[in-house]
């Protein structure tokens, strides 16, 4: 089996407008796959042998919380697995992850870039602590995007942080614990009870960098995940299964880390 934990797609009436603003977003530094509809998604699952993806909406104001929400439940499957994509600071967010739970959601997406947050603000914390307080996970896009501005408003020290403030909670860091923040990863997350997902991916860290984290981290707490349809599926994949570890390894980062989060 392999789970792809890291995913975007938007409702078919939006698709094209996401398109063309993400990939004005992006810079030129990537282009999307597929159109970012659920079909482009699952056409590219079957090229590349995906079995299930995990879908990663952001809110990016109040009133996108509950048609995100809505809009998961609807468009669920045995192959698409949505997380909440819930807006960090409505006033109404205690109520959005209660939907959540009762709709069957079991994490929730935030984006500190385009939510406007920073990672380590403690006003954070009471949405934090409840969201872990029902056994939820919180996958958080981690370190550099090309809409940000340096100092970004995530970095490896800051989920050290919240590691330490939120002792076994299931917090998920996407793009290798911090794009392009590979040495701070190795330095304050390897090691620790955080899962590292692999999105945005071998392209950019590169194989031996994933290895020196990964001899530190272990294969307990890596996703494999492609931010998908950010990076070329069909090469991070290939980089995986490749890789000089054991196949029980594989396995544990292909999906059965993923398998006891969902």
């Amino acid at each position: 089996m392999i789970i792809d934990f890291h995913t975007h797609i938007f409702p078919d009436v939006i698709a094209q407008r996401a398109y063309d603003a993400l990939t004005k977003n992006a810079n030129g530094e990537y282009f999307p796959r597929y159109d970012l509809t659920a079909k482009g998604l699952l056409d590219s699952m079957q090229k590349y042998g995906i079995d299930k993806s995990v879908v990663a909406p952001v809110a990016t104001k109040p009133t996108q919380s509950m048609k995100n929400l809505t809009w998961g439940a609807e468009a669920r499957s045995d192959k698409l697995y949505f997380l909440a994509g819930l807006y960090p600071d409505a006033e109404s967010w205690v109520n959005n992850v209660d939907e959540a739970l009762q709709m069957g959601y079991k994490g929730i997406k935030l984006h500190p870039e385009y939510q406007n947050f920073n990672v380590w603000d403690e006003s954070m914390y009471p949405l934090y602590e409840y969201a872990f307080s029902k056994d939820m996970f919180i996958l958080f896009h981690a370190g550099y995007d090309p809409i940000g501005t340096e100092p970004f408003r995530s970095n490896p020290q800051a989920f050290r942080k919240l590691i330490e403030e939120f002792k076994g909670a299931n917090i998920v860091c996407a793009h290798f614990g911090g794009q392009n923040q590979w040495e701070d990863v190795y330095d304050y997350l390897a090691g620790t009870d955080v899962y590292l997902d692999t999105s945005m991916g071998f392209a950019y860290y590169g194989v031996d960098t994933f290895m020196k984290i990964f001899d530190k981290h272990g294969a307990d707490r890596i996703l494999f995940a492609t931010d998908s349809p950010w990076s070329d599926v069909g090469e991070e994949l290939n980089t995986l299964l490749n890789l000089n570890i054991s196949e029980e390894d594989k396995e544990k980062i292909l999906y059965k880390n993923a398998l006891k989060l969902l």
